[in-house]
């Protein structure tokens, strides 16, 4: 018997520039990561790529055919402005005034909270490149399905200058550390609701390195490393965490002090799970009976 599939819309975040970078560092695009690990905890989602900072993004007629929607990282920033940035917040606020469920990471969460009313900027507290730590649920984030099986606290990766400084009226603020006060966050908007994060769970470890390299200049700026050969280093360190378990790997976590929330898939990718879990149910659909999530 064939069953429905989830219909999800992968929106990214970056332009032009900034995907052919990404491409040319890590080998696909940030749409074509996110739509990858979708692949892997649902395989029978079907994905649709768009390119919302183009002006030949999807329109907000083709929204009613999606199931969900998600905004990926972006090396944009709201401050600058500029229709590369328009274009985004239009599809946002189109994806929610039209119902659809929304996840977004990094650059996703930002824009979800200016187009609903919240406070983005530089953090003044500081960037976090690497790993965001001891990430905590507050409020009732504890209770809350994006978060399902995440512990006391948590590391995750992230990569991000920019972060959401003020919360939208109605949002609720899911997460937090010691660097930012708004982790995750759930944002009702129009008819649809918003889940999203600051951190990167969508984020593979050998990515994760390709982009801290990419950022160097910016961590050595920040005070996070004396000299581009540090970052290169600590980037080294990272990627060799995405290779096979065993006393090499298990030595290289303990070095960077990092657990299986961040080494494992399953345990890092915990977010993405839960919205596609949220997704499932919302049409009625069986979530597969192996927990694709905590794997």
């Amino acid at each position: 018997m064939t069953h429905p599939m989830l219909r999800l819309l992968i929106a990214d975040g970056n332009d032009r520039d900034g995907r052919a970078t990404r491409a040319e560092a890590v080998g696909q695009t940030t749409s074509e990561a996110f739509a990858a690990v979708v692949a892997d905890l649902a395989p029978e989602a079907a994905c649709t790529l768009v390119n919302p900072a183009d002006a030949d993004a999807v329109g907000g007629a083709e929204l009613a055919g999606f199931d969900g929607m998600v905004l990926t990282g972006s090396t944009l920033r709201l401050a600058e402005d500029g229709p590369a940035v328009r274009r985004q917040l239009d599809l946002m606020r189109a994806a929610l005034a039209a119902g659809l469920p929304v996840f977004g990471s990094c650059w996703g969460m930002q824009v979800a909270a200016a187009v609903a009313g919240g406070d983005v900027g530089e953090n003044p507290r500081g960037p976090e490149y690497g790993f965001a730590r001891r990430i905590a649920p507050v409020g009732d984030g504890a209770a809350h399905p994006l978060l399902a099986g995440r512990g006391l606290a948590w590391d995750a990766p992230a990569i991000h200058l920019d972060a959401v400084l003020g919360a939208p009226p109605g949002a609720r603020v899911l997460a937090a550390n010691a660097v930012l006060d708004v982790q995750a966050i759930e944002i009702p908007y129009g008819r649809g609701l918003f889940w999203g994060t600051q951190y990167h769970p969508e984020t593979d470890l050998d990515e994760l390195a390709a982009m801290l390299r990419l950022s160097a200049d910016a961590v050595v700026s920040a005070g996070l490393a004396a000299d581009r050969a540090a970052v290169e280093a600590h980037a080294g360190e990272v990627a060799e965490l995405a290779g096979r378990d065993g006393p090499a790997r298990r030595h290289r976590a303990w070095r960077l002090g990092v657990g299986s929330d961040v080494v494992e898939p399953g345990p890092r990718r915990r977010e993405i799970g839960n919205f596609l879990r949220h997704l499932s149910t919302a049409r009625g659909l069986k979530w597969p009976e192996r927990d694709r999530v905590a794997r």
